[in-house]
């Protein structure tokens, strides 16, 4: 089963490797590109891009930032009919991500350096997790399935 409780060989996976700069967003946004016409709703399409790149630019900027540029970062996308899954594996220290997120204010001050993203991807994704692997890497899983109600049309009151 994957993170949304669908049974893994329902996706198919396919998997980039590249380094850690900042420079390398173009490549990771360019392989993102080639997925947006195989049955992810653009709308959803266009929110996982953002979070890819939001969570992709913390590694570099956060989870990297002592590690040399060669150090390289592992994503992979899990795509299925009705859901995705994108992985971002680094070598960084062990962060909790949801007692950061716990202890973010409730309304962020827009003047505020950091905190921003991480709320933007929880808004975003089905699923956001962070978790320390046996190979001693962390993994960002942005989990996200193509029916949630965040994107039905509002009512019109």
């Amino acid at each position: 089963m994957n993170t949304l409780g669908i049974p893994a060989s329902d996706g198919q996976a396919f998997p980039l490797r590249v380094s850690t700069t900042l420079d390398a967003l173009g490549q990771v946004l360019t392989w993102f590109e080639a997925f947006r016409n195989s049955g992810i709703p653009d709308p959803i399409w266009m929110e996982c891009q953002l979070v890819l790149a939001e969570g992709f630019t913390n590694v570099v900027r956060h989870a990297h930032q002592a590690l040399p540029e060669s150090t390289p970062i592992d994503i992979e996308l899990v795509l299925a009919p009705q859901w995705l899954e994108l992985r971002i594996w680094d070598q960084g220290q062990e962060f909790d991500l949801e007692v950061f997120a716990q202890q973010l204010p409730a309304e962020l001050d827009t003047d505020s350096e950091g905190g921003r993203g991480i709320l933007l991807m929880k808004a975003l994704t089905s699923r956001l997790s962070y978790t320390r692997q046996a190979d001693g890497r962390n993994c960002l899983l942005i989990s996200k399935r193509f029916n949630d109600s965040a994107h039905l049309p509002k009512p019109v009151s």
